[in-house]
């Protein structure tokens, strides 16, 4: 205990000083700039202490307001979980603290199974709940698309079906329950229909994104980066948008553990040795369920790929 003369220790007078601050919520990120939202729904164009910037979306910062529509961000408060994608060149950090990810697949154009598995992987490393929302089903194809997706139901994933431009209603009332008091995540290459589903839940969407590139000074708006929409008043169920992807790295995954984060492989991991690579080992657990149909051979085929990738890395 200190006397009450002597000066407090540096650790409680951090704390302090974190206490004192307002905390807030990154709503976007946009190189070192950062909107962030308070508690009371207000904006500031928030800037990094030193030159280092690791905050995203979703994060909630210890900020100092500098004058009435800006600040600087002291602090990231703890995340209880990050998603990102890491490939040999770099690390892209999507957002943290989230409830959910929905991942966006459509009919038209015909959805890469690598890039879902991938997608899923990280969301189960990351111990976020996932599920698939198939679009456009209105469309020619639509029972191949079904046929692709049958292992993803199998292993027990959400899988919806929607028509988000035919049938906007009816996607409304499929999506909205599960969506509902969350922070969902929604993931998918360019031309699955993410802007279609934000601007059919959000009903200000363009009015939040307009607010926010003004504030930034980025002139018209383009979908470059990771951002934060409320679909209520109340502020209690939130969209993220992110950017269309081609590549998804896994690097950040030890290659021994990758079966763990593929729930039908999991399954099915009782094997005769406890290091099995479930490649080439005797008395496989996972090549036997494969052979007896009871995992899809391109879940099997992608798992095979993911992990050569991740045994070449070479850092």
């Amino acid at each position: 205990m200190r006397g009450a003369g002597e000066r407090p220790a540096r650790g409680d007078r951090l704390m302090g000083k974190f206490q004192a601050l307002d905390l807030g919520l990154v709503v976007r990120g946009h190189g070192r700039h950062y909107i962030v939202e308070d508690a009371d729904g207000k904006r500031f164009v928030c800037h990094p202490r030193g030159k280092k910037s690791d905050a995203v979306v979703g994060d909630q910062v210890r900020f100092a307001e500098a004058s009435a529509d800006e600040g600087v961000i002291e602090a990231v408060e703890p995340r209880r979980n990050l998603l990102f994608r890491q490939d040999e060149w770099k690390t892209k950090s999507f957002a943290a603290n989230l409830d959910q990810l929905l991942v966006l697949v459509a009919v038209e154009p015909v959805f890469s199974e690598s890039q879902l598995a991938r997608a899923l992987i990280a969301a189960e490393s990351a111990g976020i709940r996932a599920a698939i929302a198939l679009n456009k089903i209105d469309l020619a194809g639509t029972d191949a698309a079904r046929e692709r997706l049958a292992p993803y139901r199998a292993m027990g994933l959400t899988v919806f079906e929607v028509a988000l431009k035919a049938d906007r209603e009816g996607s409304r009332a499929t999506l909205g329950p599960w969506l509902e008091g969350q922070r969902s995540f929604v993931l998918g290459p360019s031309g699955t229909g993410k802007s279609t589903l934000i601007n059919l839940l959000v009903q200000d969407a363009q009015a939040q994104v307009g607010e926010i590139s003004q504030a930034l000074n980025s002139g018209r708006h383009t979908t470059t980066t990771t951002q934060w929409y409320w679909t209520d008043a109340t502020r209690t169920t939130a969209l993220i948008d992110s950017p269309g992807f081609q590549e998804f790295g896994l690097r950040q995954i030890n290659a021994a553990e990758l079966w763990r984060y593929m729930p039908d492989l999991r399954e099915h991991a009782e094997c005769r040795f406890a290091n099995c690579s479930h490649i080439h080992e005797p008395g496989c657990g996972v090549r036997a369920a494969v052979d007896a149909g009871l995992i899809s051979p391109s879940r099997y085929r992608i798992y095979g790929e993911i992990l050569e990738e991740l045994q070449r890395k070479s850092w």
